[in-house]
């Protein structure tokens, strides 16, 4: 099946292009995934229909649904080429250029969602609390640390954090996440004293370095915004000190751990999903897999007939 039919240039998949760009703020990476997956089924479509994908209706797209399983392909990324061509239509739809919408009814594939890695509480706080604050760079990192966990911030949040959206004297911050929404978290205790002691004592330094250039929160010792690269190798490295396997840990599996553990402690699903960002509770509902999962073990353990 080709990713694109030769020689052919499909207008409103590109104008479609655009408008994620343009208009949704989406990431390069996102929009080169729309676009394969988009001309993909553009040209199964001319291959197998003698049409373009945008004239396609209902019964079609269950055989191009039908035709990615016959591929073999895996549930998930089914499901992504499904959704892709759900948001494709529907702009149609919205530009006035279909008045109805084929993939209204198109359900995607039932498969196991793989459950992230999740770590423990103790193994949590022993990476956390590998960073002492004994010096600049130490203090820096605890903080990071601290509030990856805290606030269960992801990767590029970390990244684009800057001064004025961390309020400490209110004790929350509001990062700046996918689709460029934000959101507001509450910080707890040990953040809120840390990313002090780095905005007090470090960062001023740091700052200077770069001659004041950056407004980023996280700075480097050369006074530059932090990578996403540098933030994986800082936490792998923590993994590293803390004796766990490093290769199961990643900047994610804090966020990941971060929601497993409020929903353990008893925390409303539609809470965690506020505090991720999640704009659908699907997405958040991966986690009560998990929590499940944590109250067999406890049953299993605990319960004098499991």
């Amino acid at each position: 099946m080709a990713d694109r039919f030769p020689g052919v240039s499909n207008e409103t998949i590109d104008s479609f292009l655009d408008y994620i760009a343009l208009e949704k703020g989406l990431s390069g990476a996102t929009i080169d995934a729309y676009s394969r997956d988009l001309y993909q089924a553009d040209g199964w479509a001319r291959d197998n229909l003698e049409k373009p994908l945008q004239h396609l209706e209902s019964t079609e797209l269950t055989g191009y649904s039908a035709a990615l399983s016959e591929l073999g392909l895996a549930a998930s990324s089914v499901r992504r080429k499904l959704s892709a061509l759900r948001r494709y239509f529907l702009f149609l739809v919205r530009e006035g250029r279909r008045a109805d919408d084929p993939a209204a009814t198109l359900r995607p594939p039932r498969g196991e969602r793989r459950l992230p890695d999740v770590l423990g509480v103790d193994e949590v706080t022993a990476m956390i609390e590998v960073w002492d604050g004994s010096d600049a760079l130490s203090t820096r990192n605890r903080a990071l640390m601290e509030i990856a966990y805290g606030a269960g911030l992801r990767e590029s949040e970390i990244v684009g954090l800057t001064v004025d959206r961390v309020f400490l004297a209110q004790r929350w911050v509001r990062p700046l996440g996918k689709g460029r929404k934000e959101r507001i978290i509450p910080l707890g205790g040990p953040a809120v004293h840390w990313l002090s002691v780095y905005l007090d004592e470090v960062r001023p330094d740091l700052h200077r370095m770069s001659g004041g250039r950056y407004t980023n929160f996280f700075l480097s010792y050369r006074g530059r915004p932090l990578t996403r690269m540098t933030i994986w190798n800082l936490v792998r490295k923590s993994a590293v000190m803390a004796n766990l396997v490093a290769e199961r840990v990643h900047p994610h599996t804090l966020r990941h751990s971060f929601a497993t553990h409020l929903l353990e402690g008893g925390a409303d699903l539609r809470v965690v999903q506020e505090l991720l960002g999640h704009s659908d509770i699907r997405t958040t509902e991966i986690y009560t897999s998990i929590d499940r999962s944590y109250l067999s073990e406890v049953l299993a353990t605990f319960h004098p007939r499991p």
